[in-house]
């Protein structure tokens, strides 16, 4: 029986409040009323305005939820991967900004990167205390995705004896003498006055370097926003790096330097514009005005190669670079998945010109890089 009324439950659950009639809630079973409260404030937006299932044009019902309420119950009666996949519609499907215009309801939301992507298209319409808790949100996820990136790439490019690492070997030249005590002040001996080292730790070392000018030119598009996500992040941790000089630059038909703000991804990211043209030869050409010394120097151009300005200027300057004897690397995808959407025909003729065409995330990316070195 119990199984049945549970069956019962579920089946209401699932068919809404139009059932209400045919099935009805078990009375002691005051959870499901709250779950299908919750998933009737969303999931009702399917029949949109002419067909109010919620009974705001009247009615004895309950009144009906707000959007922090109705947040709070659907964290509190849901696990936390189905209310993530319920923000991810209400945000992607239903368009219910409201979420990013409160400064509490959008402090309640899981920082991940679909919150993420949802706060850089909308951020123009955000003010005051909602556009300070909207950036708090990006140097979360940015964070997130700096320390799932940084410890790959640094291993890959770094070129230097490495302060942060301990050597396999053992040598009084890689002696870290620093670490070495500090680590055993805990085994000091007041007695006889002495400091017993328990363990001894080494620097390693690396390859020593000379350093690379990368210039990382990024399509702001909205069909780009992953690998402008990524490409933000990784620049960032690139300007860590003594052996690189890096350089970011982004565009749509304009062309804006963020090299100055490459070091922080969260004013990167909240200065990018989504949507717009795209005058990829325009940007080449002002990437192309950066570059000092051509065989020191990289360019990492990030875009799905649809121009909309001169295609003629587009791959003159194109040439031009690879001719300088730049390295001119064309990435039509730069995130974790790497699934790329691209002007095939573009990208076989910077291939057939001398340039390095792929889609890559990005660890592939680096080790891509210091093979090129």
């Amino acid at each position: 029986m119990t199984d049945d009324k549970e069956a019962l439950n579920r089946w209401r659950l699932l068919l809404g409040k139009y059932a209400k009639g045919q099935i009805s809630f078990s009375s002691e079973d005051v959870t499901y009323m709250e779950m299908e409260d919750v998933l009737d404030f969303l999931y009702s937006r399917e029949y949109g305005e002419e067909q109010d299932v919620r009974g705001a044009k009247g009615g004895t019902g309950d009144s009906a939820l707000t959007v922090p309420q109705w947040l709070h119950k659907m964290k509190k009666l849901f696990p936390k991967d189905t209310a993530e996949i319920m923000e991810h519609h209400a945000l992607e499907k239903y368009n219910m900004t409201e979420l990013l215009t409160d400064p509490d309801v959008l402090k309640s939301l899981e920082p991940n990167r679909e919150l993420l992507k949802t706060v850089l298209e909308l951020k123009h319409m955000m003010k005051g205390p909602v556009l300070n808790v909207a950036r708090e949100v990006v140097r979360k996820v940015a964070g997130q995705l700096s320390r799932q990136m940084e410890q790959d790439m640094q291993k890959v490019i770094s070129g230097q004896l490495d302060k942060t690492s301990g050597s396999p070997v053992k040598s009084a030249r890689n002696l870290d003498i620093r670490k070495t005590i500090r680590q055993n002040l805990k085994n000091y001996d007041t007695e006889n006055e002495q400091l017993i080292l328990k363990q001894v730790y080494f620097h390693s070392r690396k390859k020593r370097y000379n350093q690379w000018r990368v210039i990382v030119c990024v399509d702001e598009s909205g069909s780009m926003l992953d690998s402008v996500i990524h490409s933000a992040v990784m620049a960032g941790i690139f300007a860590k790096l003594p052996m690189l000089d890096t350089k970011l630059v982004i565009f749509d038909t304009n062309v804006v330097d963020l090299s100055g703000y490459v070091e922080d991804p969260v004013e990167t990211l909240m200065s990018i514009q989504l949507g717009g043209g795209t005058d990829i030869g325009g940007a080449l050409r002002y990437c192309e005005d950066l570059i000092e010394y051509p065989y020191r120097t990289m360019v990492v151009l990030i875009s799905d190669l649809y121009e909309g300005g001169s295609e003629a200027v587009f791959y003159r300057t194109a040439k031009n670079i690879i001719e300088s004897g730049a390295k001119l690397i064309a990435l039509t995808a730069l995130d974790m998945e790497a699934n790329p959407n691209y002007d095939k025909r573009t990208a076989q003729h910077l291939s057939d010109m001398g340039a390095h065409v792929g889609a890559m995330t990005p660890d592939h990316l680096v080790e891509f890089m210091a093979k090129l070195m």
